[in-house]
């Protein structure tokens, strides 16, 4: 973080060093008393301002009057102070007090009061947030994303729900990376692992723990130590290996496998997953324990198809990237229409594929070219193929008519794909040459190829 200007209020000498001693390298000022505090208010801004309520011998609590003072010139207020029954609490939040907290552990108050600080100052830079980093024009989903960043400078554990694609690894690396915290944020999917590669993946090894394990190897639990540990698909993780980490949580402590010496870590856990966690917990699949340790602040992120005005400036956003394109009034349109089963991921892809493609005016049949095929290669959330876009299609032209379209989307993608090149689509797709011209249409009605 960088330097704060920090006007210190308070009239105990004892109390004031031990404050500036956690304070060391910003720049501060002290005052002893109410008249002097008033003095350095009014002639300089200052970034925080901890307040001692009682100032001097009498039983008056002057520090109140300096705290609509210091709100009012823009400073983050704290009062630190003895005086913290419930009548003053309420008394300094009423005059604008941004925190309270009783004296005696200076070293954990200022400390959450940096963190604090920061965070909201990192919330003012979030025009760039919605413009980089999670792209969205939508007010319902910029203030979800607010609220979940006030949760980042605490150890709450977060859980992160929402559909697939919908960005779900992205939110918690913002929300690591506006904690404070200064440790790595390691993230591991626990779907792409089994139990046992999983344990290893978390824990580590010690050399000879098992065949394979030539040299010590650091688990993710430890290099997550005073960083963020990110659990995507936690639904995904055996009820065994629910336990073992569960254990690792409470304590934060492990051991490696292979290990009799415990190691220690200081991790904060968020973690994500597509289903309902009630619905797991039902049928058996997620631990209830577990889920109260790794669940606090809980935040759902929409998917695409509720919050459509962002298709476009997403589209911008990938369009930076990489070929130029410049996309039809009609292309526009169909994008806007699309039911986005694949959500952002899904919505990237498509950006791909035409950039992939040989123009750059992106026409509104290119698009629907491009679109019947991608959602059928999109895992949709419950693990079903079957879009409704699909679904609708075959009760509008019947079954048949509706397989042949998935055909000719996915025989035109992987030619795409595969750089025009018919016979590697021809071998990737284990199709013989009539099923790929008839997919491209140059086979009439008599089985016969036809002219390009």
């Amino acid at each position: 973080m960088d330097s704060l200007s920090i006007l210190v209020v308070e009239d105990d000498r004892l109390a004031r060093d031990n404050i500036a001693h956690h304070l060391a390298g910003h720049k501060l000022e002290f005052a002893a008393d109410e008249a002097e505090a008033r003095k350095k208010l009014a002639a300089s801004d200052h970034d925080i301002c901890f307040i001692d309520l009682q100032l001097g011998d009498n039983d008056k609590c002057s520090g109140l009057n300096l705290i609509p003072i210091a709100a009012d010139k823009g400073s983050y207020a704290v009062v630190m102070s003895g005086h913290d029954s419930e009548p003053y609490v309420e008394q300094a939040y009423a005059l604008g007090v941004n925190d309270f907290f009783p004296k005696g552990d200076v070293r954990g108050s200022v400390a959450a009061v940096l963190a604090r600080y920061d965070q909201r100052r990192r919330r003012s830079e979030t025009a760039e947030l919605f413009e980089e980093r999670y792209v969205t024009v939508d007010p319902t989903t910029r203030a979800i994303i607010t609220e979940a960043l006030k949760y980042a400078p605490s150890d709450l554990p977060v859980l992160i729900l929402g559909p697939s694609g919908t960005g779900k690894t992205s939110l918690a690396k913002i929300v690591h990376d506006h904690s404070g915290r200064k440790g790595q944020f390691v993230a591991i999917n626990c779907s792409s692992y089994t139990e046992d590669l999983l344990e290893v993946e978390l824990f580590g090894h010690k050399k000879g723990a098992f065949t394979d394990a030539k040299d010590n190897r650091k688990g993710k639990l430890l290099l997550a130590n005073q960083g963020t540990l990110f659990l995507d698909e936690i639904g995904a993780m055996s009820l065994k290996m629910q336990t073992k980490l569960l254990k690792a949580i409470e304590e934060q402590a492990f051991y490696p496998i292979g290990s009799d010496k415990a190691e220690t870590s200081r991790f904060r856990i968020i973690s994500a997953t597509l289903e309902d966690p009630a619905t797991l917990i039902n049928a058996g699949k997620l631990r209830l324990d577990f889920f109260q340790r790794i669940v606090g602040a809980t935040i759902r992120l929409p998917a695409l198809a509720q919050r459509t005005c962002d298709i476009l400036p997403l589209l911008s956003r990938f369009n930076r990237e990489g070929r130029k394109l410049s996309l039809s009034a009609e292309a526009k349109e169909r994008l806007l229409r699309h039911s986005w089963p694949g959500n952002i991921r899904e919505l990237k892809k498509l950006m791909e594929l035409l950039q992939a493609d040989d123009c750059g005016r992106v026409t509104g049949e290119r698009v629907e070219q491009l679109l019947t095929s991608l959602p059928i290669l999109t895992v949709q959330e419950g693990g079903g193929l079957l879009t409704d876009e699909l679904y609708r299609y075959a009760h509008a032209h019947g079954i048949k008519p509706m397989v042949d379209r998935i055909v000719q989307a996915v025989i035109r993608r992987s030619l795409v794909e595969n750089g025009g090149k018919k016979r590697a689509v021809v071998a990737a797709l284990k199709i013989n040459n009539h099923v790929l011209y008839k997919a491209l249409g140059r086979i009439d009605a008599r089985g016969r190829k036809q002219p390009k």
